[in-house]
């Protein structure tokens, strides 16, 4: 075994150790939606069949499937195919309403030929053999996460996304009814994001615009964008230029202070040292308006941490977090917030020895108004579970 995997097993057993060793506030029942994948990457949550209730949708990247599960409202699911025999591994995705017919749709990257496209939902899901597929780029080099947001103002939603060896940041122009049958034209936000991994939409000025959060990991950058006035460039503003191994996390006011702060997974594969295979979160410090000051506090170590996401899983209306470590022997914690983010998070092992755990999310998934938790795994588990919140641990 490399010396590198024998430091990340012995700081992932001290770990877990330590998060055995508190007592969580909350108890959560494990559930197993789907296993078998050939390469489970990505879950996300929508009313796709408007039943009134979250079902999900996940990537079946080698066997080039992209499913949806239909939610029976209790936490029961069925899987449907949204679409099948499409090379071009089906990865990373967004969830809104493209074409402005009140149905969720869904954007999805093809990271080995780096497309985008998006599967158009006819508000009948459950009976279509497939979803009608469109075309927003094939210009995009291994094309890595992508986000839908309204960037122009015309009430359409746009494309954002990312190219981890392309290695840039750029948007697309969703062109309506108009431009139907053609790619959208391709705007770039950054040229140079060395290895660009997530994107995520905030207001981290408070201008009430939407700005993007992006991390390049061989580049060490997490940053957040503001879009210029009209044919000008984006600016970049730097969070944290220094620490290892950004991957993903996304926007939250983990403070409470009105404004947009930045939970982060800072590790995945990279180098194993004492400042290295964390989860953090970054406080935008400066004056309002402002997002150009930073502070990083740590919120707990996690070897291979892949992604953060943040809610009040507890109840007790602070935000906590949870967390994927990718690898092996690869791990989901969350942890828990003790009513001051600045200090004494206590770490709990939701599952362990889950290889390759990739994308988590928080939401409610059987209408009890607690949020719960569902994850993907990849190679070594090809799973996608669920964490059912029960509630106050007795």
């Amino acid at each position: 075994m490399k010396l590198r995997h024998v430091a990340l097993l012995l700081l992932c057993m001290s770990l877990v150790a330590a998060a055995q060793a508190t007592v969580p506030t909350v108890k959560f029942q494990e559930g197993l939606i789907a296993d078998k994948y050939g390469y489970a990457f990505a879950v996300m949550a929508a009313d796709f069949d408007g039943d009134g209730d979250l079902d999900l949708s996940s990537g079946d990247t080698v066997n080039d499937v992209l499913y949806w599960f239909a939610n029976d409202g209790k936490g029961n699911f069925k899987r449907h195919i949204v679409q099948d025999k499409e090379a071009g591994w089906f990865e990373r995705h967004a969830i809104g309403d493209i074409n402005g017919d009140k149905f969720p749709d869904i954007a999805i990257v093809k990271n080995l030929h780096g497309h985008l496209v998006w599967f158009e939902n006819s508000g009948h899901p459950a009976t279509d053999t497939q979803w009608k597929r469109h075309v927003i780029s094939t210009d995009m080099k291994r094309a890595y996460d992508v986000a839908l947001v309204d960037l122009n103002g015309d009430g359409r939603l746009d494309a954002a996304a990312t190219a981890w060896v392309g290695n840039h940041l750029a948007w697309f122009v969703n062109p309506g009814p108009a431009g139907a049958g053609k790619e959208w034209k391709k705007e770039m936000i950054d040229p140079e994001l060395l290895e660009s991994r997530a994107i995520r939409v905030g207001d981290f000025n408070g201008d009430k615009k939407a700005d993007l959060l992006s991390t390049g990991r061989a580049g060490n950058m997490t940053a957040w964008y503001e879009q210029g006035a009209a044919g000008q460039p984006w600016k970049r503003h730097v969070i944290d230029g220094t620490s290892p191994t950004p991957v993903h996390g996304e926007p939250v006011d983990m403070d409470g202070d009105g404004d947009a702060d930045v939970v982060m997974a800072l590790g995945f594969s990279g180098p194993v040292g004492p400042e290295t295979h964390q989860i953090v979160w970054y406080e935008n410090a400066g004056q309002p308006g402002q997002g150009d000051t930073w502070k990083k506090h740590v919120i707990g170590g996690l070897p291979g941490a892949f992604e953060a996401v943040a809610g009040d899983l507890d109840g007790d209306k602070d935000l906590d977090v949870v967390a994927t470590a990718w690898g092996t022997p690869g791990t989901v914690m969350w942890f828990e917030n003790n009513g001051d983010p600045f200090k004494g998070w206590k770490p709990h092992v939701l599952k362990e020895k889950w290889e390759r755990a990739n994308q988590a999310i928080i939401a409610d998934l059987d209408g009890d108004k607690r949020p719960d938790i569902a994850a993907t795994a990849e190679r070594g588990s090809n799973e996608l579970r669920w964490w059912r919140n029960q509630g106050p641990a007795k």
